[in-house]
């Protein structure tokens, strides 16, 4: 007599996949970072037309990338519109290709949807943000259809976590993560 194979269940935690663009990534990926249910976020580039372009060449502004973070999380922990949430407040959308000192397109605000249901909650979420007049301009965030991600380069991963100490980690970047914490005290990952 045979026996039948036994099937095995595993509980694999499903993921979802967002991009974002909000002027420098080293400031991005160290507020979401710090986000409960995002389970890892790169720096890198997306938009452009250059195939695996360096930080040299997106800083000339010549290969239509913006510097974007690829946020890899949990949908049973945080939603697609909670991180929309923490992405429009986190930054200024109505600079174009600007974000503070930070000035060329590879600093625009952009969200690149990865299936229709991100395309219409960010639309929504923007239509909505401008017809409250939440901010003094109009919001120039561009929303268009994800297609490649190029990882930047390793000096540019967990940056805040790997060099706090530099002046611009003191000076620009955790001022925004201190602001951060205290609005989004409810969303952090508990140590």
């Amino acid at each position: 007599m045979q026996s039948k194979p036994v099937q095995m269940t595993t509980n694999v935690a499903k993921t979802d996949t967002a991009t974002f663009g909000t002027g420098c990534f080293w400031c991005t990926e160290a507020i979401f970072q710090q986000v409960d249910g995002v389970l890892s976020v790169a720096s890198g580039y997306s938009g452009g037309q250059v195939e695996n372009p360096t930080y040299k060449q997106v800083c000339t502004g010549s290969t239509g990338h913006a510097e974007v973070i690829q946020v890899t999380y949990d949908p049973a922990k945080v939603s697609y519109p909670e991180l929309l949430e923490v992405f429009w407040s986190t930054h200024d959308p109505t600079t174009l290709n600007r974000q503070g000192a930070d000035v060329g397109t590879q600093y625009r605000s952009a969200i690149f949807y990865h299936n229709a249901e991100q395309k219409q909650l960010a639309e929504k979420y923007k239509k909505e943000l401008d017809a409250s007049k939440a901010f003094d301009d109009p919001i120039v965030t561009e929303i268009t259809p994800f297609s490649k991600f190029y990882k930047a380069e390793d000096y540019h991963q967990n940056y805040y976590n790997q060099n706090g100490d530099q002046p611009y980690c003191r000076m620009v970047i955790r001022p925004k993560i201190e602001k951060f914490k205290k609005v989004f005290s409810q969303k952090l990952k508990h140590s």
